[in-house]
């Protein structure tokens, strides 16, 4: 056996012990529930609009819309409210005009009933206003929901916290990407709530942005295999890009210094969990006026893969402590406004939705701006 043969064996053992050690971590997140923090509210409970409530509904992701407009109505009516509004999605609209129409109809809530795509649109229309919004999670990666510690099954459950529930005011966050072309799968564009005579929309985001890996595999995830594996599709399309190359950009927070950067990935976080109970970021809180930055880099192959995935999953029970030599690494930053500019055009992408390729994008947080529904 040559040594190039005996390191690249004893790379692969310790990556598969990481692999397991990681593995054994998940399990005891799940086991203890990965429960996230109820958001606390220091306000006054304001009086509840005695509008309808108003259901934005993907037909896509409902299973049965009728069924579900019905068992709206009877919610609705156990809990002495109006007649539910009703709005569906189209491919040309995916929620803010019919979000829209509903707080001009004098809606006291819009609940958003579908994927990740169809809450972005509905929280675009909303954000800046004081209708709250709920959610009612049909799609693959539910980002928000986790977060919020929503149950993610239930329906009924779902509709009457959507109906009944608490409001609270939450962080968002919006994303202009400079000279962006679109890519295939791209979404559609989300319209800024908020110009400021920059060229291009901004687009809003409630959990993370980013480009680099992250992005590159949303934009190599297949619809089939999401729908019958659900987040898990995710991991087969980033397998393919594990070898990929890194990205070289300059970073600035706020007024701070310009930072060159080789990393795998750059993501820009309201909120830090992922499905399976996995925490990225474990600073980032929904309400915490903040925009979290993390840069994520591998170095070895599958060593330095399978090191993140461990470190990654350990901050799920607050293990963060770093080894002196680590093939990979995870910084943070904080601050209200993010500017990158990259050497080439890069995927990018808002909650899971591959908006296309840009060589630059500046990121910034809205404090408080969107009430949501919760328990």
């Amino acid at each position: 056996m040559t040594w190039e043969q005996t390191i690249s064996l004893v790379a692969l053992v310790l990556a598969l012990a990481a692999l397991v050690v990681g593995l054994v971590v998940l399990q005891r997140i799940r086991e203890r529930g990965a429960r996230v923090d109820p958001l606390v509210t220091h306000e006054p409970e304001r009086d509840r609009s005695p509008g309808p409530p108003a259901f934005v509904v993907n037909p896509i992701k409902a299973r049965d819309p009728v069924g579900l407009r019905r068992l709206a109505g009877e919610i609705a009516d156990e809990l002495e409210l109006a007649e539910p509004l009703w709005f569906e999605t189209t491919a040309e609209d995916p929620g803010v005009g019919q979000a829209r129409a509903a707080v001009a109809a004098g809606a006291s809530v819009v609940v958003a009933a579908g994927g990740d795509g169809t809450v972005r649109a509905v929280a675009t229309a909303l954000a800046g206003t004081e209708v709250p919004m709920a959610l009612l999670p049909m799609g693959t990666g539910n980002l928000l929901a986790r977060n919020l510690d929503l149950p993610l099954d239930g329906t009924a459950s779902l509709v009457r916290t959507a109906l009944g529930g608490t409001d609270h005011p939450i962080d968002i966050g919006w994303l202009r990407a400079h000279r962006l072309s679109p890519a295939a799968g791209a979404a559609l564009p989300s319209p800024t709530s908020e110009p400021d005579g920059a060229d291009g929309d901004e687009h809003l985001f409630l959990v993370m942005a980013g480009l680099g890996f992250d992005a590159a595999m949303v934009a190599g995830a297949d619809d089939e295999l999401k729908s019958r594996m659900g987040w898990l599709a995710y991991f087969f399309a980033g397998a393919r890009h594990l070898h990929g190359r890194k990205l070289h950009v300059r970073m600035r927070v706020g007024e701070g210094e310009v930072r060159p950067l080789k990393v795998r990935s750059l993501l820009f976080a309201n909120c830090g969990r992922l499905p399976g109970g996995i925490v990225l970021l474990p600073d980032a809180e929904l309400n915490d006026g903040w925009l979290d930055v993390a840069a994520l880099d591998t170095r070895g192959g599958v060593l330095g893969w399978s090191s993140l995935f461990g470190k990654v999953v350990a901050q799920g029970v607050g293990l963060r402590k770093d080894l002196p030599v680590s093939p990979s690494s995870i910084e943070f930053w904080r601050g209200r406004e993010v500017s990158v500019s990259c050497d080439q055009p890069e995927h990018v992408q808002v909650d899971g939705d591959l908006i296309g390729e840009a060589t630059a994008v500046t990121a910034r947080l809205q404090a408080g701006g969107l009430r949501v529904r919760t328990r």
